[in-house]
C-alpha cells in the first residue's frame, strides 16, 4: 500500500484501521499525502477514507502515522495474485476504479458552499494501490505522489519522473513531460490501461486457460526492469502487454481490451479520460449478458497478514 516502511492492521474503538509508516527521512512523502487527503472534497466511496495523521516518538526514532480505514482484501494486485474474477467481477473492479479516479481528476469549484475541490493527478496509479472493499469496490489509495491544481496557481514542486517504472507512460520515461494538469492526468491514464490489462488476465470469462498473475511488462522485461529496458521496450519499440486472442473471442472482454489500447496510446492527447472510461465499462456491463453483481462469498479469502511488509523491486521513485 505504501512506498516507505510498512503497514499495520490497527484497532480505533470498535474499527479495524491502516497505519502506513513513514520513517521520518520520508516526511515530505508523508506530509504530501496528508495535503491531499485534508484538501476539500476528498471523501469518496472510491477513495480510500483517511482518518489520521500523526508524528509518534522522539526525535531520535520518530515516526510519521498515516491511519486509514483497513480492508481485508488488501490491494487489486494481492487479490488478482490469489485468485480469478468472473466477467462481473471485473466490470464491477474496473467501473468503480474508474469512478474513483475520474472523481479525483475532476476539478469541482462549488462543492458544499465555498470549498474548492481541485483537479488531483495521483502519479502513482497502479494495481498495487488500488485497494478492494469486501464486495470488490475498488478504493484509491496511496497519495504520496500526488499533485494538486488549484486554478491559476502552478502545481508545486513537482518533479516530472516519478511513480513506478513498470507503470510509466512513454513521455514520462522519455523525460519528455509538459508540466500542464491534462498532461498530468493523462499520464495516470496511461497506467489505468495497464491496469485494466492485469485484471482482463485473470478474468475466466474468456474460454480457455488462465495463465497465472504477472505485472504489466513482466514478460519483457522480468521483474526488476531498469528505466532503460522500459524506455527500450515502451518507448523505441512501442510495446504493449500483449493481448490474447482468446480474449477477443469473448464480446465484452474485446470492448474492455479496446478501453485498454485507447488508455495506453503512445499519443498521450489520445488517450481516454477516467469520466469517459467508466461510462465504457457501464455500457459494455449493461449490454452485456444478464449477470448478477460480484458477491464476496463466491470469492475465496485472503489470509491477512497483519504487518505487510513491502516488496523492494516494485518500489517508486
Amino acid at each position: 500500500m505504501g512506498r516507505f516502511g510498512c503497514v499495520w492492521k490497527g484497532q480505533v474503538l470498535n474499527e479495524y484501521v491502516a497505519v502506513k509508516v513513514f520513517p521520518i527521512q520520508n516526511k515530505e512523502s508523508w506530509q504530501n499525502e496528508r495535503d491531499v487527503f485534508l484538501t476539500p472534497g476528498m471523501r469518496h466511496e472510491n477513495i480510500l477514507r483517511f482518518i489520521a495523521a500523526e508524528r509518534r516518538g522522539g526525535s531520535s526514532e520518530a515516526e510519521l502515522w498515516l491511519i486509514s480505514e483497513f480492508h481485508e482484501r488488501g490491494s487489486l494486485s494481492d487479490f488478482l495474485k490469489g485468485n480469478v474474477v468472473s466477467w462481473a467481477e471485473l466490470c464491477h473492479i474496473a467501473e468503480s476504479m474508474a469512478r474513483g479516479l475520474a472523481y479525483l481528476h475532476e476539478d469541482i469549484p462549488h462543492l458544499r458552499g465555498d470549498k474548492h475541490k481541485p483537479a488531483i493527478a495521483h502519479r502513482d496509479f497502479k494495481s498495487k494501490n488500488i485497494i478492494l472493499r469486501s464486495d470488490l469496490t475498488a478504493v484509491i489509495a496511496d497519495f504520496g505522489l500526488a499533485v494538486c491544481f488549484q486554478p491559476g496557481e502552478p502545481p508545486g514542486e513537482t518533479h516530472g519522473q516519478v511513480g513506478t517504472r513498470r507503470y510509466m507512460a512513454p513521455e514520462v520515461l522519455e523525460g519528455a513531460i509538459n508540466f500542464q494538469r491534462d498532461a498530468f492526468l493523462r499520464i495516470d491514464m496511461y497506467a489505468v490501461g495497464l491496469v485494466l490489462w492485469e485484471v482482463v488476465s485473470r478474468c475466466r470469462a474468456a474460454d480457455g486457460p488462465l495463465d497465472q498473475y504477472l505485472l504489466p511488462f513482466e514478460e519483457e522485461v522480468g521483474q526488476h526492469p531498469s528505466l532503460e529496458d522500459l524506455q527500450e521496450v515502451v518507448v523505441h519499440k512501442k510495446m504493449r502487454p500483449a493481448i490474447k486472442e482468446l480474449w477477443l473471442k469473448h464480446s465484452g472482454l474485446a470492448q474492455i481490451c479496446e478501453t485498454v489500447e485507447e488508455c495506453w496510446d503512445h499519443d498521450a492527447e489520445a488517450r481516454l479520460s477516467a469520466g469517459c472510461v467508466e461510462e465504457r465499462i457501464s455500457q459494455i456491463r449493461r449490454h452485456g449478458a444478464n449477470v448478477a453483481p460480484p458477491t464476496s462469498d463466491a470469492i475465496t479469502a485472503i489470509t491477512v497478514v497483519t504487518n505487510v511488509e513491502l516488496l523492494p523491486k516494485e518500489s517508486s521513485i
